[in-house]
């Protein structure tokens, strides 16, 4: 593991945050065109292009991703990303217009900031226009930076989530990156050691209260609907077709699973992207599995990376607390 989704030849990152409103936007941008597949597995999304997506629809190129905060109100920031790259004139030639593909999805982060503040068209391009290659901020940031994780029990309990990113080299020149932004109704947990990162925790005694637990005992969440979701993308220098692409977004799914306790609930939206950027091709099962552990590093990592925000512990406020 190394580096983050921008060692993916051909891809660059922007962000844009709002203080006030602890929301923002990530733009994950594909200036010459890649594959674009996804898969949504959570039953409460948000999103934007992604029937277009599908493999029978005539469009199998996008030029960016949007992940946004702002539920579905944060929609409007992938119009944004929209602009920028239609200023560039990056899209699809339509002979009267360049359209720009950018499929986007939403997380609902309207708990801890000022809930009528979400993302906007005007933030999209600004993340849009700030997007470029090299070492990106993690945690606190974009798409993660109101992201909170373990709501099961309720909201009173949840821990920081945040947005991480990673990449992994393979054999024969492959690079594949992940970047992510953790809003889970769940627990994440270490997917090794199985240790508790972040979750519900009860905050006059620091215990966890493992959300499966809960579930378990009372049948069912006391989480709002709508009110979570973990989205993502994956992108690598590899040659697909928009079925393979989708394949490897269903595999994907397998590090959420590894890592987010439940997952893919009634209140998640849980929605991942995959973007082939390349003209070599590789057996989809080895793409799909180095897909999958770049998406638990990437996890992982936004999860250590959050701060302590609006009074929400994070994974590293609480080993600070314990360093003491």
């Amino acid at each position: 593991m190394f580096g983050n989704i921008t060692d993916v030849p051909g891809v660059k990152v922007g962000h844009a945050e709002h203080s006030e409103g602890i929301t923002g936007c990530t733009a994950i941008l594909v200036e010459d065109g890649a594959v674009c597949g996804v898969d949504v597995r959570g039953s409460a999304p948000g999103t934007r292009e992604t029937d277009a997506l599908d493999p029978i629809n005539e469009i199998d190129h996008a030029h960016g991703i949007c992940l946004s905060g702002g539920s579905a109100f944060g929609l409007d920031a992938a119009t944004g990303v929209m602009q920028f790259l239609e200023e560039q004139g990056v899209g699809v030639k339509v002979g009267i217009a360049t359209i720009p593909i950018v499929p986007s999805a939403v997380l609902f982060d309207l708990f801890i900031g000022d809930p009528k503040t979400r993302p906007t068209a005007s933030m999209g391009y600004k993340a849009a226009k700030s997007a470029v290659v090299g070492p990106l901020v993690n945690g606190n940031t974009g798409a993660g930076y109101g992201a909170t994780v373990g709501k099961l029990a309720g909201p009173q309990y949840c821990m920081k989530g945040g947005l991480g990113s990673a990449s992994i080299a393979g054999k024969e020149g492959v690079v594949v990156g992940a970047i992510v932004a953790v809003n889970a109704v769940g627990d994440v947990k270490d997917p090794n050691t199985r240790e508790t990162l972040a979750g519900a925790r009860n905050l006059q005694t620091g215990e966890w209260l493992d959300c499966c637990a809960y579930l378990e005992e009372h049948m069912q969440s006391e989480g709002l609907p709508g009110t979570n979701t973990t989205i993502g993308v994956i992108a690598m220098n590899a040659k697909l077709t928009k079925v393979e692409a989708k394949k490897i977004a269903q595999l994907t799914q397998n590090a959420l699973a590894r890592t987010i306790y439940p997952v893919h609930t009634m209140l998640d939206g849980d929605t991942i992207f995959v973007l082939g950027t390349g003209d070599k091709r590789y057996p989809v099962d080895y793409l799909g599995h180095l897909a999958t552990r770049a998406m638990e590093e990437a996890i992982i990592t936004g999860i250590k990376a959050a701060d302590k925000l609006a009074g929400v512990e994070s994974y590293k406020s609480i080993q600070m607390n314990r360093g003491k």
